[in-house]
C-alpha cells in the first residue's frame, strides 16, 4: 500500500514575472504605440504623472526626432529610379510637394472636372474619361492607347489617332505633364507649356527628348560635347529640365506623408561616435509621491496599492527599453562604424546572434528590439534592421555583407555605357576581379530585389 510522503526537490526554472513580461512587451513597440499606451496608464493609474512633455520638433537637417518621409519627393517614376538614384536630381526647381494641393481632390476628380468645363464633344469627353482612369497617381498614362481604345463600342469605331489627339489635350491640362507615357514625354510636355522665346527652351527639349539618362548621372561633359553646345548654355537649359516635376499627379494628390520617430541618435564627437537615447518622443513618467506618503503604514487604499505596483513596474519597464535599446544601438554603431563614415559600400555582415552573444541576450530579444525602432545619424534615419546583411566570402578572407555588394552592383549599373549596358555575368565577373565571390544567380536576385530591370531590358529602353 502506498503511503503519502513529502519530498523536497531542488531545482531552477525560469518565471515570466509580470513585470519581465510588461517590459518585454513595451520593448516591440514603436515609439508612437508607446505613446498612445503611456497616455493610457496616466488616464487610468492615479499614482502615475508625466514629468516633462515630449517635444517633438520639426525637421531638419542638422538634428531631428521626427523624419517626415514624403513619397512625393521620391527621385523619378519607377521606370527611371534606378537610372537616377545616385544623381541628384529631384525636380529641386519645383518639388512634387511644393505646390501640392490640400484640398482633398483626388488627381481623376480634378482632371475630370477640367474634362466637363473643357469644349470636349461628348465623344472626346468618353474617350477622356477612359484615358484618365488609366492615369496612375503619379500622373502617368500606365495603359497602351491600343488596349484603350479596344474597349469602346462606338460607331464609328474610336481609332488611335483620335485617342492620340484627345490625349495630347489631356496633357495640356493641370497638372503640367500629366498624361504622359515616359519621363521624356512628361518633361516635354511641361517644357512645351514655357514662353517660346524661354532662353534655353530649345536645348532643354532636346536634353529631355534624348539625354535624360547624360541627366541623370550628371556626365556634363559628354552631354556638352554631344550638343555642341557651351556650359553656360548647357546650365541654362538643365536649369529648365531640372524645374519641372517628374511626378505631376502629387502636386494634385499629394502621397500620405509617413513619420518615422528616431529612438536613438548617433554623433561624432571628438572623433568617436556616440550613441543616445531620444530626449524626445517619450514622456518620462514617476510615481505620485504625495499619494503614495498618504499609502505608508496604511493597510486600506489596496486598489491605490495596486495602482502604485503598476505605476513602479511601467516605469521600471520603460528604463529597461531604454536600456536595452542603449545596449544594441551602441553594439550596432561600433561594428558598423565604416558604414557611418563610407556609405553602404562599407557595411559589414552581421546577424542578430553577433549582437546577441556581444549583450548577453537572447537573439529573439534582439529581433524584437530591432523591429520598428529608428536610429538617426548623419546619414539619415535608418531601422536597425537595416543594419543587419548576410555574409558573402571573399578572397582576402574579409566577408562582405549583401548589403555592401547590393551597393556595388547598384554603383556598376549607375556608371555602366546605356548603350552596353552590363549582364549579370558581366557583374559576377567584375565583382570577382574585385575578390568577392558571388553566384550569378546572387546577382540577379539582388538586382532584383533593388528594381533594376535586366541588361536587355535596359538595352531596349535607352534605343526606345
Amino acid at each position: 500500500m502506498l503511503k503519502p510522503t513529502l519530498q523536497l526537490k531542488l531545482g531552477q526554472s525560469l518565471t515570466m514575472t509580470p513585470q519581465l513580461q510588461q517590459a518585454i512587451r513595451l520593448l516591440q513597440l514603436p515609439i508612437l504605440d508607446l505613446n498612445a499606451e503611456i497616455q493610457e496608464a496616466l488616464e487610468e493609474n492615479i499614482m502615475l504623472e508625466m514629468e516633462d512633455l515630449p517635444v517633438v520638433p520639426r525637421t531638419s537637417d542638422e538634428s531631428t526626432a521626427e523624419v517626415e518621409t514624403i513619397k512625393a519627393d521620391e527621385l523619378w517614376q519607377t521606370r527611371a529610379a534606378e537610372r537616377i538614384q545616385d544623381s541628384g536630381w529631384n525636380g529641386e526647381g519645383r518639388p512634387a510637394s511644393e505646390f501640392a494641393d490640400e484640398s482633398g481632390e483626388s488627381l481623376h476628380e480634378h482632371l475630370y472636372w477640367q474634362l466637363e468645363i473643357e469644349n470636349f464633344t461628348v465623344r472626346e469627353a468618353l474617350i477622356g474619361e477612359t484615358l484618365v482612369d488609366s492615369i496612375n497617381d503619379d500622373g502617368y498614362l500606365i495603359a497602351d492607347i491600343g488596349e484603350v481604345i479596344s474597349g469602346f463600342d462606338e460607331d464609328p469605331p474610336v481609332t488611335v489617332d483620335e485617342a492620340e489627339a484627345v490625349l495630347r489635350r489631356i496633357q495640356r491640362l493641370d497638372p503640367a505633364g500629366v498624361g504622359a507615357r515616359s519621363l521624356s514625354e512628361c518633361i516635354i510636355r511641361q517644357l512645351e507649356q514655357l514662353e517660346p522665346k524661354t532662353p534655353g527652351l530649345n536645348l532643354a527639349l532636346k536634353i529631355a527628348a534624348a539625354h535624360l539618362d547624360l541627366v541623370a548621372s550628371r556626365d556634363y561633359g559628354e552631354m556638352r560635347r554631344g550638343l555642341r553646345v557651351s556650359e553656360d548654355q548647357l546650365h541654362q537649359a538643365l536649369a529648365l529640365v531640372k524645374g519641372c516635376n517628374p511626378r505631376p499627379g502629387l502636386a494634385v494628390s499629394p502621397a500620405a506623408a509617413e513619420y518615422v520617430i528616431p529612438d536613438v541618435f548617433v554623433r561624432k564627437v571628438d572623433n568617436r561616435w556616440q550613441v543616445e537615447i531620444s530626449p524626445t518622443g517619450v514622456p518620462k513618467l514617476s510615481v505620485n509621491q504625495q499619494y503614495a506618503k498618504l499609502l505608508r503604514g496604511s493597510s486600506d487604499h489596496s486598489v491605490l496599492k495596486t495602482q502604485l505596483q503598476e505605476a513602479r513596474w511601467l516605469i521600471r519597464s520603460l528604463e529597461i527599453r531604454n536600456e536595452t535599446l542603449l545596449k544594441v544601438a551602441t553594439s550596432i554603431v561600433s561594428r558598423q562604424t565604416h558604414f557611418l563614415e563610407s556609405g553602404d559600400e562599407a557595411m559589414k555582415p552581421m546577424v542578430l546572434r553577433d549582437i546577441a552573444d556581444e549583450i548577453g541576450m537572447h537573439e529573439s530579444t534582439i529581433s524584437r528590439v530591432t523591429t520598428n525602432k529608428y536610429m538617426h545619424t548623419p546619414r539619415g534615419v535608418f531601422e536597425f534592421k537595416f543594419f543587419f546583411s548576410s555574409h558573402l566570402s571573399s578572397e582576402s578572407g574579409e566577408d562582405q555583407s549583401s548589403t555592401s555588394v547590393r551597393a556595388k552592383i547598384r554603383k556598376l549599373v549607375s556608371a555602366e555605357n546605356p548603350a552596353k549596358p552590363l549582364s549579370d555575368s558581366k557583374i559576377m565577373n567584375i565583382l570577382k576581379d574585385d575578390g568577392i565571390s558571388v553566384a550569378r544567380r546572387t546577382v540577379a536576385k539582388y538586382r532584383e530585389a533593388m528594381n533594376i530591370p535586366s541588361s536587355s531590358e535596359r538595352r531596349n529602353r535607352e534605343t526606345r
